[in-house]
């Protein structure tokens, strides 16, 4: 007498077929299928993109690292000694924008939790990781306002940072779901310094607009002209006629966080909530003279 077959798993149990790759569509459906559903009961409407290098630290991390690196200058080779010494400078310097996407991030999450509306409006969004990511998402969180954190599974361990809204913290396998959430819901882009994955972020979405793509109007705001001037030259592009000089106004530069605020605040006023209601033009002024 055979023995009794066990039930088979249910196909949508099945690890090993969810797995494979007959299961990547699935895989794939869920990467959408999952942060929609939770946008929803968030009840988030709409966010503000903020990119960046995810190796800046904040002023007094970096600071505590130069230190450190300091005291250590006599156990270190010579090569290896003027290397770290010469990193360490670096990021003290570029703690600033640490410290300025923070500050910007506070800026419009303060104003945008005081837009009367049934669900959040332009909510701070970061990769969830460290550097700028952190720093926007802490802005948000000393603001009182939801922040989101897409993360990513990668080789080499990201953690998402603490700031981040539980509810809003998410983990993609693949780059171009994330890469479609980062998109979809944006209705403004802040580029602050950053390297490859910042650049590559920021000439997606310029394409996209170029090409008419998007439907609706993103604000592309890039931080630190002094920064991004040595790395990329603009005006080449036009020189050499590979973009039309009407394509410059696909972004604008900014070089504080209270000028990146007014910016948001005024683009994103005109473009998504149209007239702006008299009691709420009264408090914008206010929200710049505002700190964490």
């Amino acid at each position: 007498m055979t023995d009794k077959l066990k039930p088979a798993p249910l196909a949508y149990c099945n690890q090993t077929f969810l797995n494979s790759p007959d299961g990547r569509l699935l895989r794939i459906l869920s990467e959408y299928m999952e942060p929609l559903a939770r946008f929803r009961r968030e009840q988030i409407q709409d966010t503000v993109v903020f990119f960046g290098s995810a190796r800046f630290q904040g002023s007094h991390a970096a600071k505590t690292n130069l230190t450190s690196v300091e005291r250590n200058e006599a156990r270190a080779a010579a090569e290896q000694q003027e290397k770290d010494l010469k990193r360490a400078l670096a990021g003290v310097d570029m703690a600033r924008y640490y410290e300025d996407a923070r500050r910007m991030a506070y800026l419009l999450s303060k104003w945008s939790i005081q837009i009367p509306a049934r669900r959040h409006r332009f909510v701070v969004t970061t990769g969830g990781g460290p550097g700028i990511m952190e720093a926007a998402n802490l802005g948000a969180h000393e603001a009182g306002g939801k922040s989101i954190g897409l993360n990513i599974n990668l080789p080499f361990e990201q953690n998402p940072n603490p700031y981040i809204t539980p509810s809003l913290n998410f983990e993609f396998h693949y780059f171009f779901m994330r890469k479609f959430w980062f998109a979809y819901l944006a209705k403004a882009l802040v580029i602050f310094p950053g390297g490859f994955g910042t650049m590559d972020e920021l000439f997606e979405i310029l394409t996209l607009a170029q090409t008419d793509k998007l439907a609706k109007k993103i604000l592309v705001v890039i931080y630190g002209s002094e920064y991004w001037n040595r790395v990329l030259n603009f005006q080449a592009f036009v020189d050499a006629g590979t973009v039309a000089p009407e394509d410059m106004n696909l972004f604008q530069f900014v070089n504080s966080p209270e000028e990146g605020f007014e910016f948001l605040r005024d683009g994103l006023t005109k473009y998504h909530l149209g007239d702006t209601p008299k009691k709420q033009r009264e408090v914008l002024p206010e929200i710049a003279k505002t700190r964490p």
